[in-house]
């Protein structure tokens, strides 16, 4: 949940003076629209030095190190407990970010590497680290799955701080502000963030950050409103320039006139306003016009965005991804340990049904944790990566399963697997959940009675052209858009050269939705969309009126969908997407698409 805590506008210029007004577009990662003067803050980016030492020097140098690495330590530390000042989701997830930072900072594979690396090339600390850094987080940031390509900036930000330890530079705050000033900067570290107070920071705005980093976590849980990703932004303004961020649409304006000031105070009251009403739909039942029951579940990330889900109103859990248990660790979680974990989401969910994914990541992205079991592939997309994994590492899937099992004695589970593409994935998963439940029967555990269904996800066009086939073998499908449409496409979307033609809305993409739709619902079983179309208002209609009746996505979204919801004739939706279906152009299929939402 938001903090109610907020920066009031300062007082600013109202650009009598005729300066010239600029206007900035990125990511709008949290919404809200704020005034007030800008504060340029400096990257923070240390000049390191590298040098060669002699052979004498290295056992002091690596002491060096080490002790910088205490005292960074220490300060992590201190962050923390600054961080149990704050409430809710923002507690949570800052919690969870420095217990990460704090793990990195005992990690044998960064600080193990950055050792031998001093030692073997005689090359000083300083350096040493930002070789290392810049090693880790390339490997990061080359992944397909968003959540970990942001992983890149947590990696950075651990070796930053050693960094300045070692070159005694200051760490900056923000306490000199006045209330309602905006930060403007290259990069907002999940670090800096956590210097922030609501009550003096109005809104940043960054050349650089993404919507899935900790940092626009962060702002969102804070109720900052932020606008990531900017190019050229921190080239652009002067301290004390009038700045209008709109975290809303992702835009930032630099000197904005009085007619544009004055348009933007009429927007925010409509959005507060907005904001009211839809508070006011959590306990309302997510029906259309003529009666149908739509069914609104949450996409769980990390444990901490379960109050989220719960305050919005979530009847269920479309989807949990377990990923958040093997990250940042040197050991595979146990079993008791996944079993606690997954419990605590089950109880939480009061009796609503949670559909808890398994792993659905490579071996390349796990290679701390699954140690020489796994090598890295020459393209991580296509290679051993989800149910893949599981089904070579049985181990590995006997595990999470016997942890699944054990959770679903507590409340309704579902079991999806991902990236399947063929029946015998899914009938060899089912011989190995029935063995591990036989197992645990006769340890005299308690598990989920009867067995959890069993589920695929839809997310390769391979599955969605055997969709028919795989209906007969599962219990339900997950849609996954996201992946389905990069499949499709051949497009990643952090490819910054191609991320243009992504488009859920190309026919190609749309047939795969409506076939996998039509096979579930000719094999009666249920089918969700649970990728970023569900949680999209501008989607709703659509795939309502293709046949889709569960819709899965982050908690931040689910109010607004369930208000597009209400207003759906599914007789007039359904009509439109069968128009919609026969086009082959994909603006005018958006074209359609949009009529729609505004005439209905």
């Amino acid at each position: 949940m938001k903090t109610e805590t907020k920066a009031p506008d300062q007082e600013v210029p109202d650009n009598s003076e005729g300066l010239e007004e600029r206007v900035f577009e990125g990511l709008g990662v949290s919404p809200g629209i704020i005034v007030g003067p800008a504060h340029l803050r400096d990257g923070g980016d240390v000049q390191v030095l590298e040098y060669r030492l002699p052979q004498g020097k290295l056992n002091e140098e690596v002491e060096r190190f080490q002790d910088a690495v205490e005292r960074a330590r220490r300060q992590v530390g201190n962050l923390k407990s600054k961080a149990e000042s704050y409430h809710g989701a923002a507690a949570e997830e800052l919690g969870y970010l420095l217990d990460a930072h704090l793990q990195m900072l005992k990690s044998n594979s960064l600080l193990g590497a950055v050792e031998q690396r001093i030692r073997r090339e005689m090359l000083n600390a300083e350096a040493s680290v930002m070789a290392e850094i810049t090693e880790i987080s390339k490997n990061f940031a080359e992944m397909d799955d968003p959540y970990l390509r942001a992983r890149a900036q947590e990696v950075r930000e651990v070796g930053l701080r050693i960094v300045r330890n070692l070159t005694k530079t200051e760490y900056g705050g923000f306490a000199h502000l006045e209330p309602g000033s905006i930060v403007i900067a290259e990069e907002i570290t999940p670090a800096d963030t956590a210097l922030m107070d609501p009550k003096r920071i109005g809104g940043f705005a960054t050349d650089l950050g993404g919507a899935e980093g900790h940092t626009a976590i962060m702002a969102r849980s804070l109720g900052i409103p932020a606008v990531l990703g900017i190019t050229g932004l921190f080239a652009g303004i002067k301290t004390g320039d009038s700045v209008l961020v709109d975290g809303s649409n992702g835009r930032v304006i630099v000197n904005p006139t009085a007619k544009r000031l004055s348009d933007y105070k009429l927007r925010r009251q409509a959005l507060a306003r907005e904001t009211r009403s839809l508070a006011l739909l959590r306990d309302v039942d997510a029906r259309t016009r003529d009666g149908e029951n739509i069914s609104l579940q949450a996409n769980l990330e990390l444990p901490r965005d379960l109050v989220q889900a719960v305050a919005a109103g979530a009847r269920g859990v479309g989807l949990l991804r377990t990923e958040f248990m093997f990250m940042n660790r040197e050991d595979l979680p146990a079993e008791d340990e996944q079993y606690d974990a997954l419990r605590t989401i089950v109880e939480g969910m009061d009796g609503y049904t949670v559909t808890i994914r398994t792993l659905d990541v490579g071996g390349e992205k796990l290679a701390s944790s699954l140690g020489d079991h796994v090598g890295t592939g020459v393209n991580p997309a296509l290679g051993l990566r989800a149910i893949r994994l599981s089904l070579k590492e049985i181990s590995l899937l006997e595990t999470q399963l016997a942890a699944i099992l054990r959770a679903g004695a507590h409340g309704q589970v579902r079991i999806l697997l991902p990236m399947i593409s063929s029946t015998n994935e899914v009938k060899e998963v089912k011989k190995i959940l029935l063995s591990v439940a036989e197992r645990l029967q006769a340890q005299g555990i308690r598990i989920a009675d009867p067995l959890p269904p069993v589920g695929a996800m839809i997310e390769i066009p391979g599955a969605a052209l055997a969709a028919d086939a795989l209906a007969q073998v599962v219990d339900f499908f997950a849609i996954g858009t996201n992946d389905l449409t990069m499949y499709t496409l051949a497009i990643d979307r952090s490819e910054e050269q191609v991320a243009h033609l992504y488009n859920p809305l190309h026919p190609a993409v749309l047939r795969l939705i409506q076939f996998s739709v039509g096979a579930a619902l000719r094999a009666r079983i249920p089918v969700s969309v649970c990728g970023e179309m569900a949680g999209d208002p501008r989607f709703t209609a659509l795939l309502l009126g293709l046949g889709v009746r569960d819709l899965s996505m982050s908690a931040t979204g689910l109010p607004r969908v369930k208000k597009r919801v209400l207003k759906i004739d599914m007789r007039a939706a359904s009509h439109r997407a069968m128009a919609i279906m026969d086009q082959h152009d994909s603006g005018r299929i958006s074209a359609l698409l949009d009529d729609f939402n505004e005439s209905h």
